[in-house]
């Protein structure tokens, strides 16, 4: 597999940087659950993409653990202030559409059993059908979030190019797509 061009399509699509890391250095935790069940974002049991509803965290843990390696990539908004609520949203949202034009480029080079997941949950859906007790409305365009995965992206980040925190009134936003050994493929 070719990871520089996995990473110069991933930011000719939109992102600002992308790196392939191995396995071992995203960092994982099962505090992300609780972190998740405090319902600071409001997605937890509204969206079908995040907890409780994507799986018990110590089997979605042993999941990223069975990758050998992962893209990282980042994006970087403007906002007008650091109190830029709407500027925040409207970013996420579009993170996600950055993520899922990526996706689209890159399926052609990935090898099947690719699991991509985005920061903060799935925005595909300007409501997640969970909030009206219907299934999923678009699964092949469901993204999970990181979190919910139990990956800590703070800490990932630390000893790669990415930075978490990117400047004043900036808000930036990752996903990662976890790539197998084509040979499990």
């Amino acid at each position: 597999m070719n990871y520089e061009k996995l990473i110069e399509t991933a930011i000719a699509e939109g992102a600002k940087k992308a790196v392939v890391i191995p396995a071992a250095q995203i960092v994982t935790s099962e505090r992300f659950r609780d972190d998740c069940a405090s319902n600071v974002c409001g997605n937890y049991g509204r969206c079908w993409m995040c907890p409780p509803d994507t799986g018990d965290i110590k089997e979605l843990i042993k999941t990223v653990r069975s990758f050998p390696r992962g893209m990282l990539y980042q994006t970087i908004f403007e906002l007008e202030d650091s109190f830029d609520i709407e500027g925040m949203g409207e970013s996420a949202t579009l993170h996600a559409k950055i993520s899922r034009k990526i996706e689209t480029a890159l399926k052609p080079m990935l090898p099947k059993g690719y699991l991509h997941l985005i920061n903060g949950g799935c925005r595909f859906c300007e409501t997640c059908a969970k909030q009206e007790d219907k299934p999923c409305v678009s699964p092949e365009n469901a993204l999970a979030s990181l979190e919910s995965y139990g990956i800590d992206v703070y800490n990932t980040t630390k000893d790669t190019d990415l930075k978490y925190i990117n400047g004043q009134n900036t808000v930036t936003f990752f996903s990662m797509i976890l790539l197998p050994e084509e040979d499990d493929v």
